[in-house]
């Protein structure tokens, strides 16, 4: 049986291939509907996932399931229009496998994306949130033997979200004339969407935004020393029953689709300062 290190091992050296000689320094992963910031990568490279040794098909809605490489706020970036959830039946290994790899390919920046419900009344879908922390209520990526060259055992998660890349975040959208939220990010691990009693759990346990993703990918690019900055769009707000209110996956894509704009204009700015 194929070890995940040896998938990890034979990913990277096809993607560096293919990549003929560029050297990505931040990745971006591009959640639900907002895969669109990729439109604004120059001299792009697309490489399909299922082209990728190891990658499976990824089925969720909203999400494209590419690479594409190119160059955004004037650096190399390797971005991921899609990703893979717990939810959709696959083992952490293969949740956290694209940033395994892009680890391999040596970045030193992730940026992270998601579409994601709010607990917070007074806040509106379209939001765009900074994650300043989160409380992870799915299972941690590193459970098992230890990838040594990745990183300790038992890394730090004390600033999991880089507080000079959160400054400049808050800057950049001041400037902009940008709404920016801040919050702490749950996830659950779906598919079904939250029960009005389990999003006033996660209100209660301090959480401000909840979603499916994301945190398994900043656990392993923290082992590895690699500056994480978050940042969800607010497409749902926590509900009571009987309101007659029902969550709607296309409305979420769609909502998330019409944030992707400012989001990809904090990003790059973002990335043309690091």
């Amino acid at each position: 049986m194929q070890t995940p290190t040896t998938t990890i091992n034979e990913a990277s050296e096809f993607l560096a291939s293919r990549l003929d000689g560029r050297k990505p320094v931040a990745g971006i992963i591009l959640g639900s509907g907002l895969g669109t910031l990729a439109e604004k990568i120059e001299d792009a490279l697309t490489i399909p996932y299922t082209s990728v040794p190891g990658f499976p098909k990824a089925s969720a809605i909203g999400h494209k399931g590419n690479f594409i490489c190119g160059n955004l706020g004037g650096k190399c970036v390797l971005a991921m229009q899609g990703r893979y959830h717990f939810y959709e039946g696959y083992s952490l290994d293969t949740v956290v496998l694209p940033v395994r790899v892009m680890v391999r390919l040596g970045i030193s920046f992730l940026f992270v994306s998601n579409a994601a419900g709010t607990v917070c009344q007074d806040w509106q879908i379209g939001d765009l949130m900074l994650i300043t922390d989160h409380i992870n209520m799915i299972p941690n990526p590193l459970i098992g033997p230890n990838k040594d060259e990745f990183g300790p055992r038992f890394p730090d998660m004390t600033c999991a979200y880089d507080l000079t890349l959160q400054e400049s975040a808050r800057r950049i959208a001041a400037d902009e004339g940008l709404r920016l939220r801040e919050g702490i990010y749950l996830p659950l691990s779906g598919p079904s969407y939250e029960t009005p009693a389990e999003y006033g759990f996660c209100r209660f346990a301090g959480a401000d935004a909840v979603g499916m993703s994301t945190v398994p990918e900043v656990i392993v690019a923290r082992q590895s020393e690699v500056r994480v900055l978050g940042m969800s769009v607010i497409t749902d707000i926590a509900h009571q029953a009987g309101d007659g209110y029902v969550t709607d996956e296309n409305e979420i894509i769609r909502q998330a689709d019409a944030a992707s704009r400012r989001m990809s204009l904090l990003f790059e700015r973002l990335l043309s300062e690091i």
